[in-house]
C-alpha cells in the first residue's frame, strides 16, 4: 500500500511527545538523526500510532523502548503495532533505552546500515554537506 493512514486526533499528543522526549530520544535526535540523510522526522503519526522516528525514503521506523515495553502486555501491543506498520511496507527497528546509554555508536551504525539496505544506496551527506565518518569509535558528522 502506498498511502499511510493518518489520525489527526493524535496531533496534539505527538507534539506533547516531542516536547517531553526522553533523554535517550533527545540524544538520538540531536546527536544523530536530526542531520542524518535521508531525512528522519520525530513523532510521525501512522494510523492510530505515533512513531518515535520515521524515515519516509527508507520506509523505516526507529523506536526506543523503556522498561515498560518488556512487560507481556506491552510486548503484545508492540507486536500488533509492528504488524500494522509492516502492512504498509514500514520496517521497524527497536532499541531499548539502555542500548542508547551503553552503545550509542552501535545503535547509530545499525540505523545507518538499515537505511542503506532499505534504499539500496549509500545515504547522502548530512544536512551540512559532510558525510558521516567513523573516527575513533564515535559518530562524527564533520
Amino acid at each position: 500500500m502506498s498511502t499511510k493512514p493518518y489520525n489527526s486526533a493524535l496531533l496534539q499528543r505527538a507534539r506533547e511527545l516531542r516536547t517531553n522526549a526522553t533523554k535517550q530520544e533527545n540524544r538520538l535526535w540531536y546527536e544523530f538523526l536530526r542531520v542524518f540523510r535521508p531525512r528522519f522526522t520525530r513523532q510521525r503519526i501512522v494510523g492510530s500510532y505515533i512513531l518515535d522516528f520515521y524515515c519516509g525514503k527508507a520506509r523505516l521506523a526507529v523506536e526506543l523502548d523503556g522498561s515498560q515495553h518488556f512487560e507481556p502486555s506491552a510486548m503484545k501491543y508492540d507486536s500488533v503495532r509492528t504488524e500494522f506498520l509492516n502492512s504498509f511496507g514500514i520496517q521497524v527497528m527497536r532499541f531499548a533505552n539502555t542500548d542508547i546509554n551503553r552503545s550509542f555508536e552501535g545503535v547509530c551504525d545499525a540505523i545507518a546500515k538499515r537505511v542503506t539496505a532499505c534504499i539500496g544506496e549509500q545515504p547522502p551527506p548530512s544536512s551540512d554537506g559532510t558525510p558521516f565518518v567513523r573516527e575513533g569509535g564515535k559518530d562524527n558528522p564533520h
